[in-house]
């Protein structure tokens, strides 16, 4: 049972807004300042800017593959099963620690409101129901937690806006100086500890298999997400360092609410931690339904027992893997604070790291059906520059963060080595690069199907007849040049027996044809089209001549050639087969992919995935 996709690009604005607006905004910053001072507001700038290249990376990835799992599954595809099995795990725990710690901040301030009325209850039996609540919430389905993650959203932006309307009168500028004490190194190794106030891509990218429309819904939600929250930090966070003593911020774990008493007294400190109670509700929230996509996805490609891959009937949700989340949500309650926030920096670092990696992979691999709705624009240099500056941010986490990131690194390994790799084996685009780069053959066509099918059910690509005859269609890859005479010698012979005439006749057929009137349609092109006695047949010969045809009436030689063949009764085919290749050859792209194509099976599919109007 498939994940039912009732996500639009504002549930995808949403889901990724409500994971960043929360524990890297209304806690983070007074621990920011206290490294960086006023370059706090630099550090979360720079830190956002790069998450920008992270961010066009998911999203092309995205849109290629929205498929439950997000980065996951394109790591899978692109460096293979063991490195994927090792990511996937990473990515649970850290999308379950950040949302552990949004738990913990709830849980922090409900007890504050018990202490006011003298009720006095241990945080963590507080902050496991908030676990089990949200639980309950993902399981009941994603309608449900989108409407509950959009109210949560929009009251957020809301108080935050008024926060900032409010807040820019009461600045004083001279708690701006100095703007960097510990100059430019004190604002870039900050940068890397609030990176972790950018995650809203990674949530995302994990549940791309539930939204409508990925190939717009997707970029546009992230986009609009990550700009907007962009700012909405910049200037939140101007604004507090602005109004809070530098003593009192660098101390601080409710620096919002804490800025906002300043100008709007006690009301205002009130207002500001609500909307803390809802950021971090939303985060968690967020966090407990992406985190379930990866047992799921995992499953699915034999790396983790089956039952994790089972769908609710009732209410279509993972509930076994949405099981296995609250376990360890749970269990993570009990760490730590640093080490939660420290641990899910550092991954998420890593995984706009592979996120990049993974683009460059897939297009250099030159799989033709790895076809994004959405390019991430000036490849490769954004992917270049974000990998160099996220490299530099997780050395500067510190090397506690990179033993528990290396540890993670093991245990997945080891998962992949005693389970999943006697269970499934599966092709990924490294090879296919390995492949051009050493002209071995590596790979079969495996991926290529699986793309294929994948952008098939992106774009809801019902077949039609055309389809299924392509699919049966016998495909020639010629080497060397021909003449028109050999090459409909060839056709002639080989689909004499398909459509049971001699191939003589076939011959004559097509030779009369030609002298009739020339069926080069362009000089790359030729659809040379006969009628046979008999009912109820028709085939289609899917031709590429590398070295090319010639055609007498032709000035250039022909590299790719159609030959259809049919009976009378077959005629509204026959002119719809006809209208459908002239569609699909008029993709400005069709020449290079046909050429560059490596094998039958990827010229076949050329034609099965061209634009095209289709008659069901």
């Amino acid at each position: 049972m498939k994940l039912k996709k009732e996500l639009g690009w504002f549930g995808v604005f949403c889901i990724s807004s409500g994971t960043m607006l929360s524990s890297g905004l209304f806690v983070l910053p007074g621990l920011a300042y206290a490294e960086a001072g006023p370059g706090v507001i630099a550090a979360y700038f720079l830190a956002g800017l790069f998450a920008v290249a992270g961010l066009l990376s998911q999203a092309e990835l995205a849109t290629a593959m929205p498929k439950s799992g997000g980065a996951y599954f394109y790591v899978m595809r692109s460096l293979g099963p063991a490195v994927g099995t090792s990511y996937g795990l990473i990515t649970v725990l850290a999308l379950v620690l950040k949302s552990a710690f949004a738990l913990v901040g709830l849980g922090i301030l409900i007890q504050l409101v018990f202490r006011a009325h003298h009720i006095f209850i241990d945080t963590r039996i507080i902050t496991s129901l908030l676990c089990l609540f949200f639980l309950g919430v993902n399981v009941l389905g994603v309608r449900d937690v989108i409407r509950l993650q959009m109210a949560l959203v929009l009251g957020i932006f809301a108080v935050l806006l008024f926060y900032i309307a409010y807040g820019l009168p009461a600045i004083e500028v001279q708690r701006f100086e100095p703007f960097a004490p510990l100059g430019m190194a004190g604002i870039l190794s900050t940068a890397g500890f609030v990176f972790v106030s950018y995650g809203g891509p990674l949530k995302v990218a994990s549940i791309a298999g539930e939204v409508k429309n990925p190939g717009r819904s997707l970029p546009l939600g992230m986009v609009l997400s990550l700009l907007s929250v962009l700012i909405i930090h910049v200037l939140v966070i101007f604004i507090t360092t602005g109004v809070l003593d530098p003593a009192s911020l660098s101390q601080s774990l409710t620096p919002i609410s804490d800025g906002a008493a300043v100008f709007l007294g006690k009301t205002g400190w009130l207002v500001l931690s609500l909307a803390a109670v809802l950021a971090f509700a939303s985060a968690a929230n967020a966090g407990i339904m992406a985190a379930s996509r990866y047992p799921l996805a995992l499953s699915g490609d034999q790396l983790l027992p089956e039952f994790l891959g089972r769908i609710n009937s009732k209410f279509h949700t993972p509930h076994y893997s949405l099981a296995l989340v609250g376990v360890v949500m749970v269990l993570s309650l009990f760490l730590e604070v640093q080490i939660l926030v420290k641990m899910a920096s550092s991954v998420l670092i890593l995984t706009f790291i592979i996120s990049c990696l993974a683009v460059i992979i897939l297009r250099e691999s030159r799989l033709q059906n790895y076809q994004p709705s959405f390019r991430a624009p000036l490849y490769p240099w954004v992917q270049i520059i974000g990998t160099l500056g996220y490299c530099f941010f997780l050395a500067e986490m510190g090397w506690q963060a990179l033993a528990a990131c290396v540890a993670f690194i093991l245990i997945g390994l080891f998962v992949y080595w005693f389970y999943g790799r006697i269970r499934t084996t599966r092709e990924f685009a490294l090879l296919h690069l390995i492949e051009r780069i050493t002209a071995k053959e590596l790979t079969s066509h495996s991926l290529e199907s699986e793309l294929k099918e994948i952008v098939r059910e992106r774009d809801d690509i019902m077949k039609d007849r055309f389809d299924h005859v392509i699919e049966d269609s016998v495909v020639l890859d010629l080497d060397r040049a021909v003449t028109m005479e050999e090459l409909f010698r060839l056709a002639a012979e080989t689909l004499s027996t398909r459509v049971k005439r001699s191939p003589e006749e076939l011959y004559q057929l097509l030779i009369e044809r030609e002298k009739d009137s020339s069926t080069v349609l362009n000089p790359f092109l030729a659809i040379p089209h006969v009628i046979i006695e008999g009912e109820k047949v028709v085939d289609i010969l899917l031709v590429r001549c590398r070295s090319g045809i010639a055609f007498p009436e032709s000035s250039s030689e022909v590299h790719t050639v159609f030959v259809l063949i049919g009976t009378r009764d077959e005629r509204p085919f026959h002119l719809r087969a006809l209208a459908a290749i002239c569609q699909i050859v008029q993709d400005p792209h069709f020449e290079k992919k046909w050429m560059r194509a490596k094998s039958e099976e990827v010229l076949r599919d050329i034609v099965l995935l061209g634009k095209r109007r289709r008659h069901p």
